[in-house]
């Protein structure tokens, strides 16, 4: 553990807090900081994933029982939401 003194927005770090549901500023600030890196890495694996090229075509007959979802629409609707 790192440990540093720092100004901070006190109207920001009290919206943090409700938001993560934290209870003290270490934990709200360590939260909003762990919140950062997965999202982080959340980017980079669906970025890995967009430079593979997927076929869905025909994914409802692999599901069995008399059928399933179509997922050709995946990989569209996950680009629109990184992009929102």
């Amino acid at each position: 553990m790192t440990r540093i003194t720092v100004d901070v927005n006190d109207e920001w770090l009290d919206a943090a807090k409700e938001v993560l549901g934290t209870d003290t500023k270490v934990a709200t600030i360590n939260a909003a900081l762990h919140a950062f890196a997965v999202r982080r890495q959340a980017r980079e694996i669906v970025a890995a994933f967009d430079q593979v090229e997927m076929d869905f075509s025909g994914s409802a007959d692999a599901w069995r029982y008399g059928g399933g979802r179509d997922l050709g629409s995946l990989a569209e609707q996950a680009r629109d939401a990184e992009a929102a």
